[in-house]
């Protein structure tokens, strides 16, 4: 029997002890080590293994005060990498008390459940060290326990609550005499959500007192890893902390501890015996570059071999789009210019863009200006480093596409807005344009319509069909049916009334390679309708007015022929 794969579990302990196949990250301690950090902000895109590896830190470090259980987080890293590493490095294990917050349940659509789902967590991390801290109370006064006891029991005002962190260190201080290890996970999802939702001042606020307390000046810290997708402005929330050390997709420190590098994905697909199908996961799930490591996303990777496990010949599919909103992307699309359209059609292309970096942004920018938006997709893992340079003093990147994977999230969030944008809109005169035989009319309505959407064309005519579809399907008057999705071979779409005396009409489309090539391809459309006879299913049925139409399609042009029964 083959491992299982750890599909959605985070929790390290759970997936050594039960048994799961594990991509050995424990070098991350190592590094970290080396670097002696005092408070380090690792930014990742979602689900790249950034809960997981706080999971670990937390085994790996944490004195439970308990013997057996200290012994049996130690036998979790029985034969993986940091064990190999020196007496430097498992000299540190179980010797510290860790604090671990995830700020994950504090995604809530209000900020008064958001406030609560935080204290929540908190209280939790103080109920999780109660056996510690009960066990040697006499070391607390008085007035400290029972402030422990009421913040642990959800009993504590608000501004104890935001000093909570620092305050547990200091009592686990008072009881161990050891400094704390502060793990927090997913700092900005409540920010994210706090923007999206209309509270986003509220959240900052709170969230910058607990840094605050719990990071700056705070004796009782050995040190702190706090992860998440963005650097949130560290004006605005990281206020005062001098000595934070952020590590972002940037930077070449720490860059193949989150993700799976290519040897790894290799190992895995070897161990499970898919290597032939290599290939795919390649172009689907790799192209990330973090520092100057390639890498591939983990989640993608973890769920696309879950799949062949099942079926050797499964497809791949966008299983990244399914974790979150991809509000960002919806953001872009629905506010983008003609310039942004035409950058975004070019990384579509397989092009690049270049913008200056800019890592202290806030959700706010997204307003401001177009680079803060691209800043944010290169961060949030919608874009990746192509090439970077360094000129006026200022850092600045050619970012492109990762896979084909984020490629399909741009596609279907184009697909989706376009058909929310066609539905506002009325297309009578498109319809009476078709009655009339008016090609010309076609073709500078269809043209409009080009102008005001987003193109991709390394899949154009199934492009075309949908744009032509979205747009002929918004008349009461007719049925637009499409063979493609039949998968029949025959026309493309046709258009017909509900009542056999209304009329018909049969389209083929044709993509050209040229502008000059528009014409003839849209005579060849009308001829391939004729000869092959596409209009008799609608001659069977009984209409008598059939038209048919040949539309060619070049980038943001198009040309119209008309050829009658």
């Amino acid at each position: 029997m083959k491992k299982p794969l750890p599909v959605g579990v985070d929790n390290f302990e759970k997936i050594i002890a039960d048994g799961y196949y594990y991509v050995d990250k424990t070098l991350y301690i190592k590094e970290l080590l080396d670097l002696k950090g005092e408070a380090n902000l690792f930014t990742r895109p979602r689900r790249f293994g950034k809960t997981l590896n706080l999971s670990m830190l937390r085994y790996f470090f944490e004195d439970t005060g308990d013997t057996v259980r200290n012994e049996a987080s130690r036998k979790l890293f029985d034969g993986l990498q940091i064990m190999e590493a020196g007496e430097a490095y498992t000299s540190q294990m179980g010797r510290y008390p860790v604090i671990n917050l995830t700020l994950k349940s504090a995604k809530q659509g209000d900020y008064e459940t958001a406030c609560y789902m935080m204290r929540e967590c908190i209280a939790s991390e103080f109920e999780r060290h109660k056996y510690v801290i009960e066990r040697e109370r006499t070391k607390l006064s008085e007035s400290e326990w029972e402030k422990f006891r009421k913040i642990a029991g959800l009993q504590g005002e608000d501004k104890e609550y935001a000093n909570a962190l620092r305050f547990l260190s200091q009592c686990l201080y008072k009881v161990t005499g050891k400094k704390s290890v502060i793990l927090i996970d997913e700092y900005d999802v409540p920010l994210e959500n706090a923007y999206y939702s209309g509270f986003y001042e509220k959240m900052a606020n709170l969230i910058r007192s607990l840094f605050e307390s719990a990071l700056k000046t705070n004796e009782f810290l050995h040190f702190a890893v706090i992860t998440g997708c963005l650097r949130i402005s560290k004006e605005s929330i990281f206020t005062g902390l001098n000595h934070l050390n952020i590590i972002s997709v940037l930077d070449k420190n720490y860059s193949e501890h989150f993700g799976f590098t290519e040897e790894e994905v290799r190992q895995m697909m070897s161990y499970y015996g898919h290597e032939k199908r290599f290939e795919d996961m390649k172009k689907w799930y790799d192209g990330y570059a973090f520092g100057d490591t390639d890498i591939y996303n983990p989640w993608s990777v973890i769920k696309f071999m879950y799949d062949l496990n099942a079926d050797k010949n499964a497809y791949p599919r966008s299983y990244w789009i399914n974790t979150s909103s991809n509000i960002i992307v919806k953001d872009l699309i629905g506010r983008a210019d003609q310039e942004t359209r035409g950058q975004i059609e070019a990384l579509l292309d397989g092009k690049t863009l270049e913008f200056q970096v800019h890592e202290e942004i806030t959700y706010g920018d997204l307003n401001e200006n177009g680079e803060s938006l691209w800043n944010f997709l290169l961060f949030t893992g919608y874009l990746t480093k192509a090439e970077e340079k360094f000129r006026e003093d200022a850092v600045f990147l050619k970012v492109r596409i990762p896979n084909t994977e984020i490629k399909t999230v741009y596609k279907n969030t184009i697909l989706s807005w376009f058909r929310e944008s066609v539905k506002k809109q009325n297309f009578h005169d498109l319809y009476q344009a078709m009655e009339d035989g008016d090609c010309m009319k076609i073709e500078q309505i269809l043209g409009e319509q080009l102008l005001s959407t987003i193109s991709f064309y390394d899949s154009a005519e199934n492009f075309y069909h949908g744009f032509l579809a979205g747009v002929l399907s918004q008349s009461n008057k007719y049925l637009v049916k499409s063979n493609r999705e039949t998968g029949n071979g025959r026309y493309d779409l046709t258009v017909k009334s509900p009542s056999l005396r209304g009329g018909a009409f049969v389209v083929e489309i044709k993509v050209s390679n040229g502008i000059d090539r528009l014409e003839t391809d849209a005579d060849i459309a009308v001829k391939q309708i004729q000869e092959r006879g596409y209009m008799e299913e609608l001659r069977t049925e009984g209409y008598r007015r059939i038209t048919c139409y040949g539309i060619a399609f070049y980038r943001k042009d198009c040309a119209v022929r008309l050829g009658n029964e």
